[in-house]
């Protein structure tokens, strides 16, 4: 039901996810990340609680790996499951149960991981890793170019409906929040989301630290 990649970049220390699912509203039950701590897919027949349960491990300073294996060997139901993991310092680690549905894939690579279930092609992950790794720019861009890697790869088997990004840097709030929660065309939308928030991001941030530097807002009445 679901593709996705998370990562960490390795210039700027942010975090991120990058998700499309057939399911409506992927993105607000399945990305976790925490800034300065990690980030966390979980997906297929999905827990939203052992996301924020992966990032407590990881903030006591546990590697991914031990993070994972520490909440995935006391949960019921692991094996139904799909998590994918990475730390402050770019480890990966994925657990993907032996009730994950259809054909499904998982692949690691430099500071991001990949994966997915009930996919047109079990490669579509390993697809995501490489396009991330090929891509250059921001974090939002690399992860979006992943996203769309991996639907030009097949994706689902069937259409998805709901896509989302999400960035955390080193503010309590993530930087990048864009959610497409049903559409015929989900990431296509998305794209046209970020292109369209990309330039404006500085702004928003700025707005937020000091208002008084910040630039003007734009709309009418705005002096």
């Amino acid at each position: 039901m679901t593709f996705s990649l998370v990562a960490r970049c390795a210039a700027t220390g942010q975090f991120g996810m990058a998700i499309s699912s057939s399911s409506p509203a992927v993105a607000a039950r399945c990305v976790h990340l925490r800034p300065g701590v990690g980030a966390v897919a979980s997906q297929n027949v999905t827990d939203p609680a052992l996301g924020p349960l992966v990032l407590d491990r990881l903030e006591t300073g546990l590697t991914a790996m031990q993070a994972l294996a520490s909440v995935t060997e006391r949960q019921a139901h692991i094996d139904y499951r799909q998590l994918l993991v990475v730390d402050t310092q770019g480890r990966t680690a994925v657990h993907s149960g032996r009730q994950v549905l259809g054909l499904w894939g998982e692949a690691q690579g430099l500071a991001c991981a990949a994966g997915g279930n009930l996919l047109a092609d079990p490669h579509v992950p390993a697809a995501m890793v490489a396009a991330f790794e090929a891509a250059s720019g921001p974090l939002g861009e690399r992860l979006m170019q992943a996203l769309e890697a991996g639907l030009a790869a097949g994706g689902e088997a069937g259409p998805v409906h709901s896509a989302g990004l999400k960035v955390v840097d080193r503010l309590a709030w993530p930087i990048i929040d864009l959610r497409i929660d049903w559409a015929d065309h989900p990431v296509a939308m998305l794209r046209s989301a970020w292109a369209v928030y990309a330039p404006q991001m500085p702004a928003y941030i700025q707005r937020a630290l000091d208002p008084t530097q910040a630039p003007s807002y734009g709309v009418p009445g705005d002096e």
